[in-house]
C-alpha cells in the first residue's frame, strides 16, 4: 500500500525531547515500512527515517529561532501534499482539523488521527461544518465532546516492542514523567509521594505557558526528597522508570491517552493514576498497576505494589500496546477508506 504519513511541523520526527504526537508518528511510520508497505513521510528536514521524507520546512519549527509566522510553514506543507496526493493510497494526517476543507475537495481517501483534547468549545462549529470527514480517536472518552465527528474507529497507541525494556536495578523511588503542568498535577504527585514515605524523582519539561505555575506551585515544593531532574530522552527513560516502585499519574484533566503509562509497562513498572480521560482504558486494574479516587488511595496504593508481577506487566504491554499492533489496526481503516471510495 502507498501511505503517507503527516507529522505537524513544530518538532522533528522522532522529537529530540518530548512530543506525543511525533513519537507514535514515528513508531507507526518505521513500522509501516517494516511490514512492506510503501511509505512517505511528510515531517520537517531534520526528521530522521526509513520512509521517505518529504520536507516543505528544513527544521522544526520549535527549533527554528529565526521564524515568526508558523503558519506559513504549514500552508506550504499541506499544498505540497495536495499536488502529490494522487501518488498515494491514503493519506494519514495527524495534524488536528487542519486538512479538512483543502482534502475534502480532493478524490484520494484521507483521515485525521486526533491526538488531543477535544473538550474545547472552538472545536464544536468545526467539526459542524465537517460532519462527514473521516477522523480516529486514541481512546474512546477522547470521542465524548464530539458526538457529531466522523469516528470511524478507535486506535491505541502502541510503541516499538524494543524501545524501552525493563532493566535489573533496585527500585528506591516514585516516579513522574511528562510535563510540569496544573492539568499533569505534579503537585498532586508529591503529596502522594509524601504521603508514602517515598522519594519522587520528576523528570519532565516545563513550557513557556506553564512557567508561572512551576515558580508559583511546584519550586516551593521542592526538597530533599523531590528531585527535578527535567526532559529525558528515550535513551535515558528504561533506567528512570525500571528503578522505580511506580509512575504516578494523578492527572485532573480528560487525558486523551497518555503514553507515559504504556512507556512504564513497557519498563515493567506499574501505573497508579486518577480515573481520568483514557485512564481506565489503558491501565488494567489490579494488573499493570492501580486506578485510584483521590491522594489518599493513591498513597495507599504504593503499600499494595508488592502484589503486582512486573514480569507480567511487560507482558501485558507486549499484547495491548506494541507497534505492530497499532500498524495493523490502522492499515484495516485505511483499507476500508480505500473499498469505499
Amino acid at each position: 500500500m502507498r501511505i503517507a504519513q503527516i507529522a505537524p511541523l513544530h518538532e522533528a520526527v522522532p522529537p529530540k525531547l518530548y512530543g506525543g504526537t511525533e513519537r507514535v508518528v514515528s513508531w507507526l511510520t518505521e513500522e509501516l515500512v517494516a511490514q512492506g508497505h510503501d511509505v512517505t513521510l511528510f515531517a520537517s528536514g531534520d526528521s530522521v527515517t526509513k520512509a521517505k521524507l518529504a520536507a516543505a520546512w528544513p527544521r522544526a519549527l520549535r527549533l527554528d529561532e529565526t521564524l515568526r509566522d508558523p503558519i506559513a510553514p504549514h500552508m506550504l506543507h499541506l499544498e505540497t501534499i495536495r499536488q502529490r496526493a494522487d501518488e498515494f493510497d491514503v493519506l494519514h494526517f495527524h495534524m488536528d482539523y487542519w486538512p479538512f476543507s483543502l482534502f475534502s475537495r480532493q478524490p484520494t481517501p484521507f483521515l485525521t488521527t486526533l491526538h488531543g483534547r477535544l473538550d474545547l468549545g472552538e472545536l464544536q462549529p468545526v467539526f459542524n461544518i465537517f460532519p462527514e470527514i473521516p477522523v480516529v480517536s486514541i481512546s474512546n472518552h477522547q470521542r465524548g465532546p464530539l458526538p457529531q465527528a466522523n469516528f470511524i474507529g478507535t486506535v491505541l497507541h502502541g510503541m516499538p516492542t524494543d524501545l524501552l525494556r525493563p532493566l535489573e536495578m533496585k527500585q528506591d523511588y516514585l516516579a513522574f514523567l511528562g510535563r510540569i503542568a496544573p492539568e499533569k498535577s505534579p503537585d498532586r504527585a508529591i503529596r502522594i509521594a509524601r504521603a508514602a514515605g517515598m522519594k519522587l524523582k520528576i523528570a519532565a519539561k516545563i513550557d513557556v505557558v506553564d512557567r508561572a505555575y512551576f515558580e508559583s506551585v511546584i519550586k516551593p515544593m521542592l526538597g530533599p526528597d523531590v528531585e527535578l531532574i527535567g526532559e529525558i530522552s528515550d535513551r535515558e527513560k528504561p533506567e528512570f522508570l525500571s528503578g522505580a516502585h511506580a509512575l504516578l499519574m494523578p492527572i485532573s484533566w480528560p487525558e486523551p491517552f497518555g503514553l507515559v503509562m504504556i512507556e512504564a509497562m513497557a519498563c515493567g513498572t506499574p501505573v497508579i493514576a486518577f480515573p481520568a480521560g483514557s485512564v481506565p482504558e489503558v491501565v488494567d486494574d489490579g494488573v499493570t498497576g492501580f486506578i485510584v479516587k483521590d491522594e489518599a488511595e493513591a498513597a495507599a496504593a504504593v503499600g499494595r505494589l508488592g502484589s503486582l508481577d512486573r514480569g507480567k506487566i511487560r507482558a501485558h504491554f507486549e499484547t495491548r500496546f506494541t507497534a505492530g499492533r497499532m500498524a495493523r489496526d490502522y492499515l484495516k481503516l485505511y483499507q476500508g477508506l480505500i473499498d469505499q471510495k
